[in-house]
């Protein structure tokens, strides 16, 4: 895992430079920068009208007394395209965009979901394949009494 954040962080940049000289050279460098500026005022743009529709979702959602998953996962998505679109370069912008398109962002939701359940059950069993039992019980603290002095605030 450190190896591919390592990559990551070396990669990303790379590309990066890479696309920034490529596109100057073919319609110079003040267009690029005109471009690299006009993706991320659209992105900010993109990111809040969307944004406020997933709130506007979860809301809708915790009033049916339904647990908001998918516009939580929904609204960590639109955040890391704001972050992406706001960060100078055509790569990122790219990935950006991606996320803010809602059904790859299904697609995206339904691979992790089966990603992650699939770990799960991975640590659920072990390295070893054997399940560990504990035992546990409830313990409730005894009633306090109504003239407790823990009970009731100070007095100035």
């Amino acid at each position: 895992m450190p190896l591919l954040l390592l990559a990551i962080f070396l990669a990303v940049p790379l590309i990066e430079v890479f696309l920034f000289i490529e596109l100057g050279s073919v319609i110079g460098a003040l267009w690029t920068v005109l471009l690299c500026v006009a993706t991320a005022v659209t992105g900010a743009a993109l990111v809040r009208w969307q944004g406020r529709a997933v709130m506007a979702s979860a809301q809708q959602a915790l009033r049916e007394n339904r647990m908001p998953a998918v516009e939580a996962f929904d609204g960590v998505c639109i955040m890391v395209a704001g972050v992406m679109l706001l960060t100078p370069g055509f790569f990122t912008d790219a990935v950006g965009f991606a996320l803010l398109i809602p059904p790859l962002r299904h697609l995206l939701r339904r691979y992790l979901s089966r990603h992650v359940q699939n770990v799960d059950i991975q640590m659920r069993a072990g390295a070893g394949g054997r399940v560990m039992d504990g035992e546990w019980e409830v313990v409730n603290d005894p009633p306090r009494p109504a003239n407790d002095p823990r009970l009731t605030p100070p007095r100035p």
